[in-house]
């Protein structure tokens, strides 16, 4: 048979050569995928470059790469199907009309769209990038949290034009009127979005108070860690187990809140019993030379307390407290263990020893 006649051969109101050409640019966008979308993440990165330092093009390209092949695929099935025709015999409808050809070409904008905003997104997380880059050079980490909050502000914003959009060509919705009415529906949308408000308000009252700030260790309620991001919603904090907890803005503001950095030193309070036949010269001298010992010691401050407490059920209770002038937890374990193990020596020399529960009986003749 020859290949002119059959390719020239029509099937469903499209000649055989049409469907080869769709098949072979679809073929070939799946093959060069990949290129297409490198080659236009390039060309996008030359604009951008002299102000992305220390971010490089790979960086640029993972970030975009998938969105971009979505686009770049979605032009490749434009391109393959514009010269395609309905059979004439289904009878279609205009596309202005509710049809067949009307759900396809709004399926085709709706994807588009999303595909660029998609695009749009992503190119907010890689200019959140570069300010934090920036912002990494400052001492100051309020500006930190302030990149945090502007790349959520500028998705929001993104996202919500995106949807008007959508609604505006797809849907074909008057978006004028659409706003106007929002001004009737806004109350019950603020009541049924009332905890989001909320957490919402919250986020602008951490920013601007400043309680803490990202990489503060702080405690809230029975979380205790280190705050990795501010958010919109919510605040995320690394335990020291190393989970991430999620709580709402709102409850941070509420609840008590403990900012561990703030801490200029670490306070360090415990009880230590020594045995009731312990004399009463020797108990004055382990007390005092415990206390010389915390007030000569180059990692303590001079607000040491160290007294004889308490009477116990089974010890002489002496109370000792002292401040470690870091809030670094490893050098204050190291102090701890030091001031433990002089302490230990302190009760041994005075010829007295550590006291454990222990209960006399006395029996009596009958």
């Amino acid at each position: 048979m020859d290949i002119s006649n059959f390719t020239s051969q029509i099937f469903f109101g499209n000649s055989v050569r049409d469907y080869l050409i769709l098949i072979s640019l679809i073929f070939l966008g799946f093959v060069f995928l990949r290129y297409l979308s490198k080659l236009l993440s390039n060309f996008i990165f030359r604009f951008i470059k002299e102000y992305s330092e220390g971010i490089s093009r790979e960086i640029f390209f993972e970030k975009l790469h998938r969105p971009l092949s979505w686009f770049v695929m979605l032009i490749i099935i434009y391109a393959a199907t514009d010269h395609l025709e309905f059979p004439q015999e289904w009878n279609l409808v205009p596309a202005e009309k509710f049809g067949l050809r009307m759900i396809i070409e709004r399926c085709y904008q709706f994807v588009t769209i999303c595909s660029v905003a998609w695009i749009l997104l992503r190119m907010v997380d890689f200019l959140g990038l570069i300010l934090l880059k920036k912002a990494e050079k400052t001492e100051s980490k309020q500006d930190d949290q302030m990149v945090v909050f502007a790349v959520e502000a500028i998705k929001i914003i993104v996202i919500v034009f995106t949807v008007f959009i959508i609604l505006g060509s797809v849907m074909n919705v008057n978006v004028g009127s659409l706003v106007a009415g929002l001004g009737i529906g806004g109350l019950a949308f603020a009541l049924a979005a009332k905890e989001s408000l909320e957490n919402l308000l919250s986020s602008f009252i951490i920013f601007f108070d400043k309680p803490f700030e990202v990489g503060d260790s702080i405690t809230v309620g029975n979380v205790s860690g280190t705050v990795e991001k501010v958010g919109f919603r919510s605040t995320r904090i690394r335990t020291v187990e190393k989970s991430l907890v999620t709580l709402p803005n709102r409850k941070m503001v509420d609840a008590e809140l403990d900012n561990l950095t703030l801490k200029t030193l670490t306070r360090v309070r415990f009880i230590i019993g020594i045995q009731y036949q312990t004399p009463e010269e020797k108990i004055n001298k382990i007390v005092s030379d415990i206390k010389k010992y915390l007030d000569e010691h180059p990692q303590t401050n001079q607000e040491n307390t160290v007294r004889f407490f308490e009477f116990g059920e089974s010890s002489l209770n002496i109370l000792i407290q002292y401040f470690v002038t870091t809030i670094d937890w490893n050098i204050t374990m190291k102090v701890r263990e030091e001031i433990n193990l002089k302490i230990s020596a302190v009760v041994k020399n005075n010829e007295s020893n550590f006291a454990f529960p222990t209960r006399t009986i006395i029996m009596e003749k009958p």
